[in-house]
């Protein structure tokens, strides 16, 4: 926004407004003051949960899923968790975060007055005119354009100064502008503890023994045990002798036949 400027003097006989570049330090006799507006608040509230830490360095996953790399963290900015405010160097994944960002505008207008009192020493009209201030400088002044004056119940313009006329100029700065400030609240919650160990029973399995080669069974039974004798071979060795002689006995009948 722009400054809004209003120039007012008075003269003697008249009026005279002109506008003035500053000069010298207790030259110038100057008042401010600030006049405020309804401030307005703003809240935003952003949550996520805490992935990575690394020194200065935090990652934190949002509620809308997306990662957000916060680099440099200072150690004055503190996260309450539980009453405690933890540093960046204490934070640990698996923490749940919220931000609020509280925003107030406030918009103001700064009024400043500037009042200065000389002699008119020298006047180049339209434009400017050379005043010698209470402390005998001479400074240099700007006469708005259309600037008019009233002399002894005349009006004229600049052209109407004359030198040895004594000038008491006024300045009016309004300057508009508004104030942001912010103020950041964060708050934590640790990670829920790990869940306990449970005992696991241990499940052992056993191989089944492997067959051993037919081979090798072979050389492990024992060989069969030979069967008593229970006869003898004299009866078989009479019967084939009986045998024989009743085929010599036959041969021999058959040849007589023969005969």
């Amino acid at each position: 926004m722009t400054s809004r400027t209003i120039v007012r003097g008075l003269l003697v006989g008249g009026a005279l407004c002109v506008s003035y570049s500053l000069p010298a330090a207790g030259q110038v006799k100057s008042t401010e003051t600030v006049e405020h507006d309804t401030a307005t608040h703003q809240v935003t509230i952003e949550r996520g949960e805490i992935v990575y830490v690394s020194g200065n360095d935090v990652v934190v996953k949002m509620e809308d899923g997306s990662l957000r790399d916060f680099n440099n963290v200072p150690d004055s900015a503190t996260v309450n968790v539980g009453g405690q405010q933890l540093n960046v160097h204490q934070l640990k994944p698996g923490m749940k975060v919220e931000r609020q960002t509280i925003t107030t505008t406030t918009p103001r207008v700064i009024t400043k007055v500037e009042t200065v009192t000389g002699k008119v020493w020298h006047v180049a009209p339209p434009n400017s005119v050379i005043l010698t201030l209470e402390d005998g400088t001479n400074q240099s002044f700007k006469i708005p354009n259309g600037q008019k004056f009233t002399i002894d119940g005349q009006e004229t313009d600049a052209f109407g100064l004359k030198k040895g006329m004594v000038v008491s100029a006024q300045r009016i700065t309004e300057v508009p502008e508004t104030v942001v400030t912010q103020q950041v609240k964060r708050t934590g919650t640790m990670p829920p503890p790990p869940p306990p160990k449970q005992d696991v029973p241990v499940l052992i399995v056993m191989a089944a023994p492997t067959p051993a080669p037919a081979a090798e069974v072979a050389k492990a039974e024992p060989a069969p045990k030979a069967l008593p004798k229970t006869a003898s071979t004299l009866p078989l060795v009479g019967a084939l002798g009986a045998l024989f002689c009743g085929l010599a006995l036959t041969v021999m009948a058959i040849r007589k036949f023969a005969a």
